[in-house]
């Protein structure tokens, strides 16, 4: 009992020391085993109890996220799932034999072998807890990784069968693989007939009782039951829960489910990584850390190689590539539970076992960092223009529909759930429509849908130009990844400023900074389903349905302020310094002379006349402003966080130093199409340039992929250029007019 309590004791406080310092909780848990382990203050007696906790952190863990997963999420990453993680694990041990042949790690095949087998394995728990809390189980990369590490779960039922046979002839081999085959298909077949007309009663029946600890009780019982049952034909019981969370997920109690579980869950997964970090020795570490640190370079580099052009050769982009393959690249848990089996058999020494176990733990402590920084670090060097043409170039667009609308369309991000109901609209009365997507199942359902499609990453300027965002009248942004999502809004923006944009926020946090960003619309779907139970009721209540639908449209233009929760200044701030750490960022001082100063954000144009996002404003006096509203005044000795890129930034320096005058007040702008036979072709931005008495001057000219801020006064205009006019509002209709004829415009200033 004292064992479990100073784990648990240990966890809770590392994990909150972790949590205080901004780092992955995975790290706190891991660092409190060890140092409450028999290596350093030795509180722990009796391992196997622990031992037996942490077992059932990983059993739930999988049982959790089986409900979660479900067959139709499976049926996503199959080719991924069986044809990738396969291939990665043949080529893993081949090349660990290699290796550890030629630099005399094993003496014999066998032992290569096995070895190779337990460094193919990744760590299914730190992998999925650190996508969980970085909310990227339902990205690309996270689908994959989710993917290859079912079969890697799936495969060690077939690595256990087969251990007692690995020092044997061939033939016995063939027949342990044989048999273990055979029962994985029997023990598949069951798992269908029992959730299918076993599982359904059960969990009506418990249900019916409306007792929260015999539903809970029950299904515990359920999701052991058949771990151990799989265990007990010589499978890994970890299989036999993500098996039995597969069957519960697709019965109507699969949410309730998940909701009862989860604390336990939770709670075991942490003794999990604390158990991991009892089994680590400091001493033996630091004795033999040259040698630990060899094997961590040849786990991380090795698998990263093997996994990344695997994943590549699957169709997946290059960004998503690197990220799996770095995300994949640790030794996993059940490494421990082979490792053991194979001691018994003698697949491997004591020695051999201990370096096993310290770099196991230095790649789980690696891998919550690297999946927390590194899309954040691909981003990032996406701003390069260097890297970003490398990465383009190398995301070259798989497939392209035939056809492809390039006027006047509406482009679609993401074609799950919400993007496909988008797109079912549209088609319904007839408006264009082209969806970006990178899953190879969706892209096939708008194949046979024949939906015009392009194959890539939404969040590519290279697919972005290719769907003609240039010329589209308006973007849906419905993607899992809020990083693609705000890298999508600027790359499309800086494509066409005038885009009518609407984007889905998957959490409440992220809705002013999309807004900031640059989006029309901003929806939330927890929040529209609140709305919308609500003005059902209110309806029900004798409510005049004007003033229902007033009162929600007043909530969605105030950005839902009403129904989210109120955060501190601190907490605001750090979340914009997370949200913004993908992108181009910049603290500007703005100059004691600036033009700006005095001047609401409104009136001064920024986004439209500079392409950059003003994020917050620090005051002289010291008073923060996040998220400034529009009505907001900009001040002397202002310091402003600005967002964009290199171009954009420096426009903007431009504006504030006074070296580009700004609009004069009560002017209006428009973007204005010079046709091909219009009489301004030739002419030159000077020349078109009238007499301040009319305000009217070109501030920017958007000509095919190209965007010009601020022209140059001998810049030509040339037809299918876009204007970027601000001047009086009646002068503006006229000349549009002009513009679109064949008329003289001089006549406007006679």
């Amino acid at each position: 009992m004292i064992d479990l309590i100073s784990v648990f004791a240990a966890a809770a406080m590392g994990g909150l020391l972790a949590s205080l310092l901004r780092q992955p909780i995975i790290l706190g848990y891991l660092l409190a085993g060890v140092i409450v382990g028999p290596f350093e203050l030795g509180f722990i007696k009796d391992y196997a109890q622990v031992e037996t906790v942490a077992e059932l952190g990983v059993t739930f863990l999988l049982f959790t996220i089986g409900v979660e997963f479900s067959f139709a999420e499976l049926q996503k990453v199959k080719k991924i799932a069986l044809g990738g993680g396969g291939l990665q694990i043949f080529l893993t041990i081949a090349l660990t034999v290699f290796v550890s042949l030629t630099m005399g790690w094993v003496t014999s095949v066998p032992q290569g072998i096995f070895l190779g087998e337990l460094i193919s394995l990744s760590s299914t728990a730190v992998v999925l807890k650190a996508l969980m809390e970085q909310n990227e189980t339902s990205t690309a990369h996270g689908q994959v990784m989710l993917g290859i590490l079912i079969v890697q779960d799936l495969v060690l039922g077939l690595m256990l069968a087969t251990l007692p046979a690995l020092n044997k002839p061939v033939e016995e081999i063939g027949l342990a693989v044989g048999i273990a085959l055979v029962k994985l298909a029997l023990f598949a077949l069951g798992a269908v007939v029992v959730g299918k007309w076993l599982i359904p009663p059960i969990l009506q029946l418990l249900a019916k009782t409306e007792s929260r600890e015999l539903f809970l009780l029950g299904v515990v019982t359920l999701c052991l039951g058949i771990a151990l049952l799989t265990g007990k034909i010589g499978l890994s019981t970890e299989m036999g829960a993500f098996v039995a969370g597969l069957m519960i997920s697709e019965v109507e109690y699969a949410d309730q489910t998940l909701d009862y579980v989860e604390s336990l869950r939770d709670i075991c997964v942490a003794a999990f990584f604390a158990a991991i970090g009892v089994l680590i020795d400091p001493v033996f570490l630091w004795n033999n850390l040259p040698l630990i640190l060899g094997l961590v370079a040849f786990v991380v580099v090795g698998k990263f190689l093997i996994i990344t052009p695997i994943v590549r050769l699957f169709g997946y982009p290059l960004k998503t590539a690197i990220i799996a393959g770095l995300g994949l690249a640790q030794i996993g848990e059940f490494s421990f539970v082979l490792a053991e089996q194979g001691s018994e058999f003698g697949l491997i020494s004591e020695d051999v076992y201990m370096l096993m176990l310290g770099t196991t733990a230095i790649t789980l402590i690696v891998t919550p960092f690297v999946l927390r920084f590194l899309p954040g670090i691909l981003a990032k060097g996406e701003s390069l223009p260097w890297l970003q043409s490398w990465l383009d170039r190398a995301d070259v667009q798989i497939e392209v529909a035939e056809d492809l609308p390039f006027q006047g369309h509406v482009v679609v991000c993401g074609y799950g759930r919400v993007g496909s109901n988008i797109v079912r609209l549209l088609q319904e009365r007839n408006y264009p429509v082209l969806v970006i997507d990178q899953s190879q199942e969706r892209i096939e359902k708008l194949r046979d849908g024949k939906i015009p499609y392009i194959y890539g990453n939404a969040a590519s300027l290279l697919v972005l130009e290719k769907a003609g965002v240039s010329h589209a009248k308006g973007m849906a942004i419905a993607l899992p990844d809020p990083m693609s999502t705000r890298l999508s809004i600027k790359r499309a923006l800086n494509l066409n400023p005038e885009l009518d944009l609407v984007v889905r926020a998957d959490q409440a946090k992220d809705i002013e900074m999309l807004y900031q960003l640059g989006a029309k619309e901003v929806v939330q779907p927890e929040f529209e389903a609140s709305l919308e139970l609500s003005a059902h009721l209110f309806s029900g209540l004798g409510l005049p349905l004007s003033d229902i639908q007033q009162d929600i449209q007043q909530i969605r233009l105030d950005h839902y302020l009403n129904l989210r929760p109120e955060g501190s200044q601190g907490q605001v701030s750090r979340e914009i310094l997370e949200a913004i750490k993908t992108l181009n960022k910049k603290w500007y001082s703005l100059p004691d002379d600036s033009p700006l100063i005095g001047m609401t954000l409104e009136k001064t144009y920024l986004r439209t006349l500079t392409g950059v996002s003003l994020i917050a404003i620090k005051r002289s006096s010291g008073e923060k402003i996040d998220y400034p509203h529009p009505q907001t005044m900009i001040n002397e000795g202002d310091n402003l966080l600005l967002v964009g890129e290199k171009d954009e930034l420096a426009a903007f320096a431009a504006l504030a130093k006074g070296e580009i005058a700004l609009p004069s007040e009560n002017v209006s702008s428009n973007w204005l199409l010079v046709p091909n036979n219009s009489c301004i072709l030739g002419k030159t931005v000077a020349e078109l340039n009238f007499s301040p008495e009319f305000g009217l001057s070109i501030q920017a000219i958007r000509r095919k992929e190209k965007y010009i801020r601020f022209p140059d006064a001998g810049s030509e205009i040339q037809a299918g250029d876009r204007l970027l006019l601000f001047g009086n509002l009646e002068f503006l209709s006229q000349l549009s007019q002009r513009i679109a004829s064949e008329e003289n415009i001089a006549t406007l200033v006679e």
